[in-house]
């Protein structure tokens, strides 16, 4: 865990030592959140009491706190994306196997830390082995995707309710669909209810991958389809954010030097590569971007760089 300063200064806040504290911090899936007081939360896929993952508390001071850690069944193990935070101080995240059929789950932590299990999926027709976590509207629904499972066993859009009942909003229908598959990443929600994402397969053109959108009524559109060879990108991992005017901003492989690219997607559907790799400037951009108010773009790659170990 790290903090890097206005003036680029690095500071460790903490090295995870595996049991009982965590290993493995969640990524690229993953992160951390930042409540009022500084403190941070987020998820290790590995560690933890019985070496199955665990979530955790890190407060100012840098003093962790393992707010519970995943036995596999039926609570969950090995989450490999981040968790959210309600007002309430509630935390919400998936785990990528364990639960009462070993597919993952979706899971709830109270502020005084007692786990519940909002849902377990079984592969079909539910969906299977989120790598992405949740996000959650006003009225307190989660919405995320699994990577497999569903009827097709290409992975699924749901919808979790307060109450913990599952909505599939969209089942991809496989690698030779035109409405893309293979969805690593989670989704973002306009204020009009429409969610938008990637799938890292899928698409009309070779399997490439595609933006999606899928409206407040389910009906899923894709809004662009990766093509061969690639300069404007192929096959993204990671997720999309969304500006005020509706353009949606994320990275993929490919791109004119083979090693990825920033990309924008106008409400039309019109992508403009914002930057293409070169490698040395770093090389697999496998998670996605944030913006700041003045438009700028913020992101890491895996690799390249002047170490090739990668760039922020």
């Amino acid at each position: 865990m790290f903090r890097i300063s206005a003036s680029g200064q690095e500071t460790i806040l903490y090295s995870f030592k595996g049991a009982p504290d965590g290993a493995y911090p969640s990524g690229p899936y993953g992160g951390v959140v930042r409540d009022s007081a500084g403190n941070l939360y987020g998820t290790t896929s590995a560690g933890g009491a019985a070496g199955l993952g665990m979530v955790y508390k890190l407060d100012a001071n840098g003093q962790e706190t393992v707010l519970h850690s995943f036995t596999g069944s039926p609570d969950g193990s090995a989450p490999l994306a981040g968790v959210i935070r309600d007002s309430a101080g509630n935390l919400y995240g998936t785990t990528s196997s364990g639960g009462t059929s070993n597919y993952g789950t979706v899971f709830e932590l109270d502020a005084s830390g007692h786990e519940t299990i909002l849902h377990s999926f079984r592969s079909d027709p539910d969906g299977a082995t989120p790598y992405a976590g949740v996000i959650r509207d006003a009225a307190g629904n989660l919405y995320g995707t699994t990577f497999p499972g569903g009827f097709f066993n290409s992975g699924i859009v749901y919808e979790l309710d307060a109450a913990g009942h599952e909505t599939v909003l969209w089942t991809f229908r496989g690698p030779t669909g035109d409405d893309g598959s293979f969805p690593y990443a989670g989704v973002v929600l306009d204020e009009a209810g429409n969610l938008y994402g990637t799938t890292s397969n899928g698409g009309t053109f070779n399997s490439l991958g595609a933006v999606y959108e899928i409206d407040a009524a389910g009906k899923e559109t894709m809004l662009y389809a990766f093509a061969f060879p690639g300069a404007n990108g192929l096959e993204p991992t990671a997720g999309l954010i969304l500006d005020a005017a509706g353009n949606l901003y994320g990275t993929a492989g490919g791109g004119a030097f083979g090693n990825g690219v920033v990309f924008e997607l106008s409400p039309a559907g019109i992508e403009t590569v914002l930057y293409s790799f070169t490698g040395r400037d770093g090389s697999g951009p496998y998670s996605g971007v944030v913006r700041d108010s003045a438009g700028n773009l913020y992101g890491t790659t895996a690799s390249g760089g002047t170490e090739n170990a990668g760039v922020v």
